[in-house]
């Protein structure tokens, strides 16, 4: 039976969402194209179908992964999103979890195309920090922004250093526990100042 144009575009777009789960579980080298094919439920030789390359479902799998992301963070920079990605819950749940905390050591090694998925999925997650702060005001915008990438770092960094540590380490949930404590702090402090600091058109 002949596939039709819109099924074809439903078997690829399940191909990059089951491919965005099993990198950020397995990493791009922990996963084959034949493995990755089973999983989605189709044939190894239909991969070429879809893809030149193992590398372009990789950075259209990326593209998917931050769009997953995009689409249950409204203000990384909430005390409620911060609590809950420096959760045992999230560092147990890489396939489910952040794209950046599973795969950025995983990008830093493959080629340009998923680089560059990578560079625009991290810029759209800086556009939802919510860092406090006008990022539209030029005075102010460079320091909006560093706020932000310091924030997304540490953040990332300790998912990437928890999950480093065997199972059930107590190492592994104290980097969290500081971490966050310290996360948390440094946005009550924030927004403490905010509140304090007169408007400029007082």
């Amino acid at each position: 039976m002949r596939v039709t144009k819109a099924q074809a575009q439903a078997n690829r777009a399940h191909i990059v969402a089951t491919a965005a789960k099993l990198f950020r579980e397995r990493g791009y080298d922990g996963v084959g194209v034949a493995d990755l094919m089973a999983a989605a439920g189709f044939t190894h030789g239909g991969f070429y179908k879809h893809f030149p390359a193992k590398a372009d479902l990789m950075a259209e799998a990326a593209t998917c992964g931050f769009e997953q992301s995009l689409e249950k963070t409204s203000a990384l920079a909430s005390p409620e999103f911060v609590r809950h990605y420096l959760s045992r819950e999230h560092r147990d749940a890489p396939g489910d979890g952040c794209i950046m905390a599973a795969l950025c050591a995983d990008a830093a090694r493959q080629p340009v195309q998923v680089k560059a998925a990578f560079e625009a999925g991290i810029e759209a997650m800086l556009a939802r920090t919510g860092v406090l702060g006008d990022p539209s005001d030029l005075q102010h915008g460079k320091a909006h922004r560093a706020r932000g990438i310091a924030l997304m770092a540490q953040m990332i960094g300790a998912i990437m250093l928890s999950r480093a540590c065997p199972d059930e380490s107590p190492l592994a949930d104290e980097i969290l526990d500081a971490c966050s404590a310290a996360l948390l702090s440094r946005l009550s402090s924030s927004e403490d100042t905010a509140t304090a600091e007169p408007s400029r058109d007082g």
